[in-house]
């Protein structure tokens, strides 16, 4: 059956030109195809480039077979690297993206000669994960698995791609820290739980190794604030610019779950710089999520929502967090509404060699975003005493 006409397949035909987040005109497409195919174009985003968030470097870790069935024909891993690694190769850290984010926000925050993740003194590896607009993901693969046709990818995909990157690429055979926030949490708890003898410490923030039902409800009315715009098109739309209504109430929804209530009884967007509640909403929360793809953020909930490491052990949570090998420190967020420190202990207490440590913040989950300096501190502390324990 032939392929409905949607602007998407317009592309195909037509040479066309559209006005990007910048305001600048970019050229996205032109002629010659067959506007029957249901193969589409990738996407031109000048939001997710070398100038917005490089330095990084686009790997091919090649045929990517993921857990759900579907295959990634040559899967690209955009990497980010600091520091230099050491001669018998034990001294590597691997980063794990979040959802939204990218290696860039993570080398900002996290990585530099005053934090524990220190390049004078570790090689730090920042990868993207499948679907966040860097590596391989909905909006830049074109083809028969452009768009909404993007494959279904799984946290343990993303675990296994890195150890073939890590492994092939890299020739790194241990790993002396896994350390990632939110999403990047639930790869760090898989990447324990999958290679355990690989992974010597291990630090998840604000995230937990099985999802939970209540964060599966909120991630759907996220991915139903997006579909739900006329402009979303089933996945076709042209721009994120055509889903900008959807964009807009997702970035309200993140306002309101991604902070926290003592955030906003405590008026902290003044301290960020913006006098008015609206002014923040308006200035930060959507201007940040306005210009991303709208179909590589469901495919990162998608995958969010199914986070388990129990699919290793047949459902058997204790069993999976039983394998765990590493030294482990637990960092939930104190205010996170997301992952709760009362899910992320009800974990802890299943590890080995674990400790919990609780990281003060008001900032709730978004703290993750260095908003508060004291709560990033914290982080530190704690990575450097993980760090100087006997691996």
């Amino acid at each position: 059956m032939a392929t409905p006409y949607t602007r998407r397949n317009f592309l195909k035909t037509s040479s066309v030109m559209a006005v990007s987040a910048a305001g600048g005109l970019l050229t996205v497409g032109c002629g010659g195809g067959d506007s029957g195919s249901d193969e589409l174009l990738p996407l031109v985003n000048p939001y997710y480039t070398q100038a917005v968030h490089g330095p990084y470097e686009r790997i091919s870790i090649g045929r990517l077979e993921l857990a759900e069935g579907g295959v990634l024909p040559n899967c690209e891993l955009a990497v980010a690297t600091f520091g230099t690694l050491n001669a018998d190769k034990s001294n590597a850290i691997l980063i794990p993206t979040w959802y939204s984010g990218t290696s860039k926000i993570m080398e900002q925050v996290y990585v530099g000669p005053d934090h524990a993740l220190d390049p004078s003194k570790y090689f730090i590896v920042i990868v993207n994960q499948i679907g966040n607009g860097l590596s391989t993901s909905p909006h830049n693969i074109g083809g028969a698995l452009g768009g909404p046709n993007f494959p279904k990818v799984r946290i343990s995909d993303d675990v296994r791609a890195q150890h073939r990157l890590l492994t092939e690429h890299f020739g790194i055979r241990s790993l002396a820290l896994v350390v990632g926030g939110s999403m990047g949490a639930q790869q760090t708890y898989e990447w324990a739980v999958r290679y355990p003898d690989m992974v010597k410490r291990a630090a998840p923030l604000a995230g937990t190794a099985c999802n939970t039902e209540h964060d599966f409800l909120f991630t759907k009315t996220l991915k139903d604030a997006l579909s739900s715009d006329p402009g979303f098109d089933a996945g076709r739309y042209d721009l994120p610019e055509d889903v900008a209504a959807g964009l807009g109430r997702h970035a309200k929804m993140w306002t309101v779950m991604g902070w926290s209530t003592e955030f906003f009884r405590l008026n902290r967007h003044r301290a960020l710089g913006f006098d008015s509640l609206r002014a923040f909403v308006d200035g930060f929360m959507i201007p940040y999520f306005a210009p991303m793809d709208p179909n590589n953020l469901l495919a990162m909930a998608w995958k969010w929502q199914r986070g388990d490491v129990s699919l290793l052990t047949g459902g058997d949570k204790a069993a999976a967090l039983g394998r765990i090998k590493a030294k482990v420190f637990v960092m939930p967020f104190s205010t996170d509404m997301f992952f709760p420190p009362s899910d992320c202990l009800a974990e802890q207490v299943l590890i080995p060699n674990s400790a919990f440590r609780p990281i003060t913040t008001v900032d709730g989950h978004l703290g993750l975003f260095g908003t508060d300096a004291d709560a990033i501190a914290q982080v530190d502390l704690n990575l450097r005493e993980l760090l100087a324990l006997p691996a």
